[in-house]
């Protein structure tokens, strides 16, 4: 057999006047993990969608162990041995499915589900899940699951049928680390297996741990390709944006007056009550392992959950929103981690996805004003560095990068007296992040930004004060200057000090 899986020659495509691909040569070794990078928008996404029959190339050859491969569909990649995990988890499952159906799905869809053994079924479903660690009750809807062991679902099913070449699109971006390491596990018996794999992140604990090379891309070319040991990140991230990104440095400013107060706040039943201020112009940063409270708390902050005990005070009045319409009226507004489910408006341009919640403010006696949201979005566009044709363009010809600054956008755009992020920066690149997180901290006057983000080197990055959640309640407070990350990631784990206001 071929010591290459893939072979990519001159790939090219265009979307209208639109270069995407502009001569991609790219290999994809058999046993090895390929660690792809690129900036949003620099075709990423595009290439997978043609690897996997989503798109059709416009120019160029592919071909898989020597053989010509183009599918025109992605069952016909399947069948060739293509399987992709996408980064938007509802593209690999059927939330009104249960889990077994879900990981046996292809079974019926080839005409092999007529009175079929459902108690087999689910056998074989339980074992598949068990090779990632999938513990599920497999009878389950899958849209009742939590976004991770969604991912889970789709990772579990792409093992259904025995890749030649899997392609894993952000595939931790949900994942406790935990689950992340079932997944590097069974990462590490493919490779052994012979499989091809070509694993798109960004995270650099992600590409240590798991990658043989890296692949950087941009403006639709191969910009570096990484291969000897140790693996060279900082020069994958110089290839990928064109330049060294340099260090963030962040100057903390006097915090002004309380703006959202939380007084003995227990989240659920059983879980330990704690306070917290979060003050005008700070930025505080909620880490956490997931399932550790980071979004139960934005929850009950955004009016989706009443919380079990304590109380909350909004610029010193009571605040216990019972809806989302109550929180959004009160000044506080949200953006919710898993922007294709939750976020983005499919089939809305990027004007319509951004004003949505404030058509009142762009309206004159009934009617809207487009000149009012138009110069809404320009704005948001340029301070977010949306890379776009116009503003009227279809939400869905942006890359995912692209769609999360849209979504983030929509609530920077009106002034807020609390604007809760959770995980702002899922699925953007390096300088993506660094952008959104600039124009957050740029803007924080006037208002108390809390971000939930579950890597620490985002936390570091945008945050004047750090929050470590474990089993819903406060572990450790901590001033991001001087920080002693030991002592994070410690509490992080749950192993470390109580709570305590740490500077150093």
């Amino acid at each position: 057999m071929q010591d290459k899986a893939v072979k990519i020659q001159g790939l090219t495509k265009a979307f209208g006047a639109n270069n995407v691909l502009r001569g991609i040569d790219l290999e994809l070794p058999r046993g090895q993990v390929t660690a792809l990078m690129g900036a949003n928008g620099a075709g990423k996404s595009t290439l997978v969608k043609i690897l996997c029959g989503v798109h059709q190339a416009n120019g160029g050859q592919i071909s898989l162990y020597g053989s010509p491969f183009r599918p025109d569909s992605p069952a016909q990649a399947i069948r060739a041995g293509v399987v992709t995990v996408h980064q938007n988890i509802n593209d690999g499952v059927v939330p009104d499915l249960d889990v077994a159906s879900n990981l046996m799905l292809d079974e019926f869809a080839h005409g092999r589900g007529f009175f079929m053994n459902m108690k087999k079924i689910r056998g074989q479903a339980r074992e598949l899940a068990a090779t990632i660690g999938l513990d599920v009750d497999v009878r389950r809807m899958v849209g009742e699951l939590g976004l991770a062991d969604r991912q889970l679902v789709a990772i579990a099913r792409a093992m259904a049928h025995e890749p030649k070449l899997l392609i894993l699109d952000e595939p931790t971006s949900s994942l406790s680390a935990k689950e992340a390491g079932r997944l590097f596990d069974l990462i590490d018996r493919l490779r052994d297996q012979g499989v091809a794999i070509l694993y798109i992140s960004h995270r650099s604990s992600d590409i240590k741990r798991i990658a043989d090379r890296i692949v950087s891309m941009r403006d639709g070319r191969i910009s570096g390709v990484f291969e000897e040991a140790p693996l060279d990140y900082e020069g994958a991230v110089k290839a990928m944006l064109g330049r060294a990104i340099s260090e963030m440095k962040i100057d903390i400013p006097p915090a002004g007056a309380p703006v959202l107060q939380l007084q003995e706040l227990a989240l659920t039943n059983d879980s330990e009550p704690f306070s917290l201020d979060l003050c005008d112009g700070e930025v505080v940063a909620v880490t956490g392992l997931v399932g550790s409270g980071k979004s139960e708390l934005a929850d009950v902050l955004y009016g989706q959950k009443r919380p079990a005990a304590g109380r909350m005070l909004l610029r010193g009045a009571p605040y216990d929103p019972p809806n989302q319409a109550a929180a959004i009226r009160a000044g506080v507004f949200r953006t919710p981690k898993d922007r294709a489910s939750n976020a983005v408006v499919q089939g809305f341009d990027i004007t319509k996805n951004i004003t949505l919640p404030f058509t009142r403010r762009h309206a004159w006696s009934g009617f809207l004003n487009p000149q009012s949201e138009a110069r809404t979005t320009r704005r948001m566009v340029d301070e977010l560095g949306i890379v776009c044709q116009h503003e009227t363009d279809d939400i869905s010809s942006l890359s995912g990068g692209n769609q999360q600054k849209v979504m983030v956008g929509r609530w920077m755009a009106e002034a807020a007296n609390l604007l809760v992020l959770d995980e702002p920066f899922q699925g953007v690149d390096i300088q993506a992040r660094r952008d959104i997180g600039s124009k957050i901290r740029e803007t924080a006057r006037g208002r108390a930004t809390v971000v939930m983000v579950a890597e620490m080197d985002e936390a570091v990055e945008i945050a004047d004060r750090i929050v470590v959640m474990v089993d819903h309640t406060i572990k450790g407070e901590h001033r991001n200057e001087n920080l002693n990350l030991n002592m994070v990631l410690a509490q992080v784990a749950g192993a470390g000090e109580s709570r305590q206001l740490n500077a150093g």
